[in-house]
């Protein structure tokens, strides 16, 4: 177990109750699950944990199709039929169509690495279940060489959610939970200076009163979040739009400046303009 503790990196602004929440997990040895909005920097985590702590990454990225199995390994029997047919002497050792999945190659890393499992949410019900037993023990059986993989080091197991499911409760008994609130304005104000040093103090400020008078709308279907701020400032910049233009806008009245980069739905930019018409309508 490493002795060195999370603390953010110069690319990544981590709030102290994100910090303290990824350190409790590392002690603790358990997989740490993240929750919050769509691009509050929940996958960007493991890898600025990975970076900060010089340990190797390692990413599953989770599909509607994912079953848990090929986290651990598949068997590619196509090919040892396909390679039996063609007389091919790698047939006679059935290791050689055994496929290592992401907990096997974190199993077998020198170091302790940062396995990310990401949007665990997506797969079937029964995904997160058909993990625990490989999540508590750190090893699992390969039936068809008949080898047990042990893990030389405990991974740091970082977990995303967006909530489209509820997970098993006792996936989550295993789990240290932590949510990624959205930033507030000054945290906001960190992360752009983060992506942008060089922005102007007045532009800043104009973009982001914009960007959370927008998020405050009600009825809004999709919020926008962190990255898409981070897009929209860097659109304001390549259009050299000023602040004074964003300070002289109306938000009741007028649709904020390359909003597509904001609203990613008609819905919402639909919701929009019926508000602007309202409110312009009252204000004859």
């Amino acid at each position: 177990m490493t002795n060195q503790r999370f603390t953010g990196t110069d690319r990544y602004v981590a709030t102290e109750d994100l910090t303290t929440a990824v350190n409790a997990a590392v002690t603790l040895g358990r997989p740490i699950l993240i929750k919050g909005e769509p691009g509050t920097g929940k996958t960007q985590l493991a890898e600025e944990i990975a970076r900060s702590l010089d340990r190797p990454l390692l990413q599953w990225h989770v599909k509607s199709t994912t079953r848990a199995q090929q986290g651990l390994y598949e068997y590619d029997a196509v090919a040892r039929l396909r390679d039996s047919q063609l007389g091919d002497e790698r047939v006679h050792d059935i290791g050689n169509y055994i496929v290592k999945g992401p907990l096997w190659e974190a199993f077998e890393e020198e170091v302790q690495p940062v396995l990310l499992i990401d949007e665990i949410d997506k797969a079937d019900i029964e995904f997160p279940n058909d993990l625990l037993r490989e999540l508590d023990r750190m090893e699992f059986y390969v039936y068809e060489t008949r080898q047990t993989v042990r893990a030389r080091h405990r991974p740091i197991i970082v977990i995303t959610s967006n909530n489209e499911k509820e997970l098993p409760d006792a996936f989550l008994r295993r789990c240290f939970f932590h949510y990624i609130r959205f930033p507030d304005a000054q945290t906001m104000a960190e992360i752009v200076d983060v992506h942008y040093p060089g922005l102007k103090k007045e532009l800043l400020q104009e973009a982001l009163n914009a960007f959370f008078k927008l998020r405050e709308v009600p009825g809004l279907k999709k919020k926008p979040s962190t990255s898409e701020l981070l897009d929209w400032i860097k659109l304001l910049l390549a259009e050299d739009v000023s602040p004074e233009v964003l300070a002289s806008n109306d938000r009741h009245t007028v649709l904020p400046p390359l909003h597509g980069a904001l609203l990613k739905n008609e819905q919402d930019v639909h919701l929009f303009e019926k508000l602007i018409f309202l409110n312009r309508r009252d204000a004859r």
